[in-house]
């Protein structure tokens, strides 16, 4: 009996985790046609190097690389028509660091900016995103699947490339 107990609730696990997805197909469209969203980072994955895998060792990470867990964190990048806000973490190497620490991750306001967002074939969408009025050089692009969740590709002229994991989600009307 506690064995069926056990399935039952497996399965019921199972069945409900997809209607928990972050947006649904029709809001996913409708933010990204609107260039109104935010992205929400639940996992930083840096690119793979001695130094990154040392401090990641020091930090307990399994294997010494990998992902990072963010979720609890508030680190996003908020797309509007007229700005986009980038406040992410950073993990890696950097070939011309900054003496200031309020400057270290991936932190900037930009009002001037290319977005160009390309449908896929098979659903989702690539959106490409240069600011042009950020001290670094700087190339974000994100693939998008249907249902809102995210990978979010940040490269950058002075530092290694770093890709983040995580969701859309709908910006809160004022």
């Amino acid at each position: 009996m506690k064995t069926l107990t056990n399935y039952l609730i497996a399965l019921l696990l199972v069945v409900s985790v997809p209607a928990f997805s972050q947006t649904d197909e029709a809001t996913t469209k409708k933010i990204i046609e609107n260039q109104d969203f935010t992205f929400i980072a639940t996992t930083a994955l840096p690119l793979s190097s001695q130094e990154v895998s040392d401090v990641l060792f020091s930090l307990r990470s399994p294997n010494g690389s990998g992902a990072i867990n963010l979720t609890g964190s508030q680190y996003d990048l908020v797309v509007k028509k007229d700005s986009v806000v980038a406040y992410l973490p950073y993990y890696g190497r950097s070939f011309s660091p900054s003496i200031d620490p309020n400057e270290a991750g991936t932190k900037f306001k930009s009002k001037d900016f290319k977005y160009v967002k390309t449908k896929r074939k098979k659903g989702g969408w690539n959106i490409v995103i240069v600011p042009k009025d950020v001290k670094d050089s700087q190339r974000l692009t994100l693939y998008v699947s249907t249902k809102g969740y995210a990978t979010l590709n940040v490269i950058n002229n002075n530092r290694q490339p770093i890709s983040f994991n995580g969701y859309l989600a709908e910006n809160k009307k004022k």
